[in-house]
């Protein structure tokens, strides 16, 4: 499934327009950085997976994160309809994937298109270093901070890509967004209080953050891909909506009632629930349906 997907994307203009037109304004931009003497950025180190990183660091940086960190995770909400309304899914009936490979084949195909943009780019970040005087860990938190993001924006574009209408595509998206920010701000906001600063619990928090999100966006697009539901259950599409609603409120509260030590392990255990959710029903190797 990600070979199949790596080769369908590097095809398309959705990739091949962005990647050359980000090569441009990545030069026009680093031209106007060395030009105005500014290509350094901020100083002061205020920790990976912040948006300040990239808002505070020039135009360069900006460029790259409105390519690697918008642009291409957003084609994520067009994967998932494709398979359900393309005719994509008879395809799917001779195989033996199942909906968990199906569903990470495409993040990875996905994000890896975002890879392969972002490391075209390391010679202007070469280029910045040596002429430039940028310091060399200020450019690896920013390229931590484009690509731990593109990895969240992405799942939660493919969970909402398994929605049908473009309506109802946007409400997920968008309400995936706002989760994402509030429950990954929380418990990094107080591990950062408790550490006084942006030291290992922070950076633990802030991973915890990104695995928590990946899986409960990916895992939205699995509950729509699943055998037939019985009568007397509840549609399992219903579940991962409904802990992006929750999510934030109960990380919010462990964080506050541990004084902001156990934001972490709320993320975690967020991940698990969104994990196992739904997993007792594995589709056999020809049988799948979809829920709308």
């Amino acid at each position: 499934m990600t070979v199949k997907e790596l080769r369908q994307s590097l095809r398309r203009g959705s990739f091949v327009i962005p990647f050359i037109g980000i090569h441009v304004l990545a030069v026009i931009a680093m031209g106007a950085e060395f030009a105005r003497g500014d290509a350094g950025g901020t100083s002061e180190y205020i920790g990976a997976m912040n948006p300040w990183v990239l808002v505070n660091s020039g135009p360069f940086w900006m460029v790259v994160g409105a390519v690697c960190l918008v642009l291409l995770p957003l084609g994520g909400l067009a994967l998932m309809g494709q398979e359900m309304e393309d005719g994509n899914r008879e395809l799917l009936l001779l195989t033996s994937l199942d909906r968990r490979k199906v569903v990470w084949g495409k993040f990875f195909a996905l994000w890896g298109l975002t890879v392969v943009t972002f490391v075209s780019l390391m010679p202007y970040v070469v280029v910045r270093y040596l002429v430039g005087g940028v310091e060399w860990w200020h450019e690896l938190v920013r390229a931590v901070t484009v690509l731990a993001g593109a990895a969240m924006i992405g799942a939660g574009a493919i969970g909402a890509s398994s929605f049908r209408g473009m309506g109802a595509r946007t409400a997920v998206f968008v309400l995936f967004v706002f989760s994402m920010f509030f429950g990954c701000l929380i418990p990094m906001a107080g591990a950062a209080a408790v550490g006084r600063g942006m030291g290992v619990f922070y950076h633990v928090t802030a991973i915890c953050a990104v695995v928590c999100y990946t899986i409960a966006g990916l895992a939205l697009a699995r509950s729509r891909l699943r055998v037939a539901v019985m009568a007397y259950e509840v549609n399992p599409g219903n579940l991962p909506v409904a802990l992006l609603i929750f999510a934030p409120f109960a990380i919010g509260l462990a964080t506050a009632v541990t004084l902001g030590v156990g934001g972490f392990v709320a993320l975690l255990l967020v991940a698990l629930v969104a994990w196992k959710g739904d997993s007792k029903s594995k589709p056999g190797p020809n049988v799948w349906t979809v829920n709308y």
